[in-house]
């Protein structure tokens, strides 16, 4: 941010005889003079960061965020009404995509924002070294997020480290995937040594260094450092943290039963201040989202974009409950037409199945509701408050079974597998398991555990599965995937227009 230079006018320079430049503040502005003045303007600094999490446009865990991260994998689809959102379900985007270019630039605004911080926060008046630290760490784990982020989807990136000071510094190279991925650990360890274990309830949702070091076992998982991820993912699993699945899977997906145990990163999300939640980052903007809104069926007032494929629909019937059921994650996950099936307290005989598919997706949705038009506020303005859970522990202890079953080791990895299936009161897996047999009921696990959490398309990718599994599945346009065109996006075509030192 500048100061406001204002050169007077000619009449006035000659009668005065003075061609000085006056410097003036505007005070109605706010610059790098007149802000970092108090705690209170870190709070804020820190909360605009956090807020582009939820960014309508490109924010991770905004709407359309959520539309990409889910839209490639194998058990997701996107209808043709946006017509971006269609092509990189279909594998058939190029580098102008819309939704792949505001994720980029989302992802840049926050890490500015981010820089902005840690080179201020030390030269804030009235801040003790301790609470300095503890602001810097928080805005390492932002940045090291958002390039967690951009490096899983992208690969090589530009790495952006400080505030620039003059226009050349805009013009970042791209780094390698691999020094991306060195940052984000770098930043995540020292964030982990800096955060707090947890915060006063007034500020629930903030970075922990339990969300640190769970995101830095997963920076280790994805680069395939089977034991630093075990190494780091354990910690999650004794004191100070006191982390556990809770007793009911559907409890993770409902605005009643937030920032519950299981939460190791949740992004907050409330139906309060303006009442446009496509407004963008002004006194308009929605502190919600309208992803269960445009997710919703058309006879809720919903926009009907996505659905399930019925590879996922089958994939949850693989195996029936210790009492002959159907596995408790596929009720929560989706409504099909089964007897007594009721979704938005209609029968679901009620509601039009467009895509051919035989489901409609419940997890996130306020289906308790009797439509998505109304807020939970009461105001007409398609927004949810249910928070997004970034990372569960039920993630964790996935991760942390993979991590030891690669390392040689299936036998380790019951614990936590067993974990997840008992919550879903699945029996306990037999005794002497392989590691390929290990390995394929935890990719099994992952698939049903987490559908509509976005990871499906990077587990694959990491499993080097991408081309298989999208071959083999009902998925509209898989004929379309190529491995070598389709696992990243490409940089975005707008960067390379503007920035000359990408091509």
């Amino acid at each position: 941010m500048k100061k406001i230079y204002i050169l007077f006018g000619m009449t006035l320079a000659f009668a005065s005889c003075n061609t000085d430049v006056l410097e003036l503040t505007n005070p109605n502005g706010i610059t790098t003079d007149t802000y970092w003045r108090n705690e209170n303007d870190v709070n804020q600094a820190m909360a605009a960061t956090y807020g582009l999490f939820k960014n309508v446009d490109g924010g991770y865990w905004g709407v359309r965020g959520t539309e990409l991260t889910n839209g490639r994998g194998d058990d997701f689809f996107i209808r043709n009404d946006v017509s971006y959102l269609y092509q990189l379900a279909t594998y058939t985007n190029t580098a102008d995509n819309g939704a792949a270019t505001s994720l980029w630039n989302i992802a840049y605004r926050a890490i500015f924002r981010a820089n902005q911080t840690i080179e201020n926060v030390p030269n804030v008046p009235g801040l003790s070294d301790e609470l300095k630290t503890r602001y810097i760490a928080e805005a390492k784990f932002l940045r090291a997020v958002n390039y967690f982020n951009l490096v899983i989807n992208f690969g090589d990136a530009p790495l952006i480290l400080r505030v620039p000071v003059d226009k050349n510094d805009y013009y970042y190279p791209k780094s390698p995937e691999a020094d991306v991925w060195t940052q984000v650990k770098q930043d995540l360890t020292e964030a982990a040594a800096g955060l707090p274990v947890e915060w006063p309830s007034a500020s629930k949702g903030r970075a922990t260094k339990g969300a640190a070091i769970g995101y830095l076992g997963k920076a280790h998982l994805y680069t395939g450092d089977w034991a630093s991820a075990q190494a780091t993912l354990q910690q999650l699993t004794t004191t100070p943290f006191s982390y556990s699945l809770t007793a009911n899977f559907g409890d993770n997906f409902s605005q009643n039963t937030e920032n519950n145990s299981e939460s190791v990163f949740e992004i907050q999300l409330a139906d309060v201040g303006g009442t446009n939640p496509w407004g963008g980052e002004n006194a308009s903007e929605s502190l919600g989202v309208t992803t269960a809104q445009e997710f919703a069926p058309q006879e809720v007032s919903g926009w009907f974009e996505v659905s399930f494929t019925d590879k996922l629909f089958n994939a949850f019937q693989q195996e029936r409950t210790v009492s002959g059921d159907l596995d408790p994650r596929m009720y929560a996950t989706m409504a099909w037409n089964y007897p007594g099936s009721t979704f938005y307290n209609k029968p679901f005989s009620d509601f039009t199945l467009l895509f051919g598919y035989s489901t409609l997706i419940k997890k996130y949705q306020n289906y308790t509701q009797t439509n998505e038009l109304v807020g939970s506020s009461g105001a007409v303005n398609y927004t949810s408050s249910n928070n997004e859970r970034a990372m569960r522990y039920a993630d964790v202890l996935l991760m942390l079974a993979e991590a030891v079953t690669q390392q040689g080791n299936p036998a380790q990895a019951y614990t936590y597998v067993n974990a997840v299936r008992q919550r879903a009161n699945l029996a306990v897996l037999p005794a002497g398991y392989t590691k390929d047999q290990m390995m394929a009921e935890i990719r099994h696990q992952r698939m049903l555990e987490f559908a509509r959490e976005g990871f499906r398309f990077y587990d694959l990718r990491r499993w080097g599965l991408l081309q298989s599994e999208i071959s083999n599945s009902d998925k509209q346009g898989r004929e379309n995937f190529n491995t070598s065109q389709h696992s990243y996006f490409p940089t975005p075509q707008s960067e390379v227009d503007s920035n000359p030192n990408i091509n």
